[in-house]
């Protein structure tokens, strides 16, 4: 089976750049998966108050807006075919309109109908971030974050691992990831808190090996740094170009409060990262 890779972009109150669709067709094509990209625009409700039709014209500022953001993104759906055309990657594209409180729920539904959902996270665009939160928590389907740069690829693959549930599905999700892998880090890190197993990381290694894959276990320890950023330094200095990890998320008084290490990684993505919740 080819496997189904989904494209969310978002372009309205902060569009996508560029590379986000350029990324998204070198990851499909490392893994000979077919694309499939999503702009998702912003359906604005009318405004019928009279005097801020008077003062501003504010219908018009939303047809505006509306058309604007159409434009970029047929602009970036235009830019996957153009790329995925040049590395021959199949790919399909599609455009939607939605309520701004509803895109997070949109990418969510139609990532449910694919086997990875790739998300774009560039420095300080707050859509991106809002729309790459509910997929991975929402979707039930692992998302790959990329960032603006991605790494040269070396097959080497990091694992955040502590033993618990989202780690074990994470490790499972990561699989076809794992398959190419030339290498495998087990990375616990020992100085956080305690774990259930003392030799998780190791047991976990050994587990891998009996699979066919060259693992090592490594401890990390984080000290004062954040733990997702922490944990993506650990990667990078390795010479990982993946980490994967588990996606923590409780519901509390927003949709939900992100664990540290989901939060750092959001908040700073440093590599590409696979989240699974």
């Amino acid at each position: 089976m080819r496997q189904q890779f989904f494209l969310p972009l978002a372009t309205y109150p902060e569009a996508n750049a560029d590379v986000v669709a350029a990324n998204a067709v070198a990851i499909a094509s490392r893994f000979g998966a077919e694309l499939h990209a999503l702009a998702i625009n912003p359906d604005i409700p009318p405004v019928s108050n009279a005097l801020s039709k008077l003062l501003l014209d504010t219908p018009q500022m939303i047809r505006d807006a509306e058309a604007s953001s159409r434009r970029r993104g047929q602009e970036l759906l235009a830019l996957v075919k153009e790329r995925a055309g040049q590395a021959g990657v199949v790919a399909s594209v599609a455009e939607t309109a939605a309520p701004l409180a509803a895109i997070g729920d949109v990418a969510c539904r139609h990532a449910r109908y694919c086997d990875l959902a790739l998300l774009g996270l560039e420095i300080g665009n707050t859509t991106a971030r809002m729309v790459a939160e509910a997929v991975v928590f929402g979707a039930g389907r692992p998302a790959l974050m990329l960032p603006g740069v991605l790494p040269e690829p070396t097959g080497h693959v990091a694992v955040a691992w502590d033993g618990s549930r989202v780690a074990a599905r994470a490790l499972a999700d990561a699989r076809p990831f794992l398959e190419k892998a030339s290498r495998v880090s087990v990375m616990t890190v020992v100085d956080e808190k305690k774990l259930q197993d003392a030799d998780a990381a190791e047991r976990l290694a050994a587990s891998l090996r009996h699979a066919g894959l060259a693992a090592d276990a490594v401890p990390v320890r984080i000290g004062d740094a954040a733990i997702g950023a922490g944990l993506q330094e650990k990667a990078i200095a390795l010479g990982a170009d993946l980490l994967v990890m588990g996606g923590y998320g409780h519901s509390r008084i927003r949709d939900f409060v992100l664990g540290g290490a989901t939060e750092g990684v959001l908040a700073d993505l440093r590599m590409p990262v696979l989240l699974s919740h």
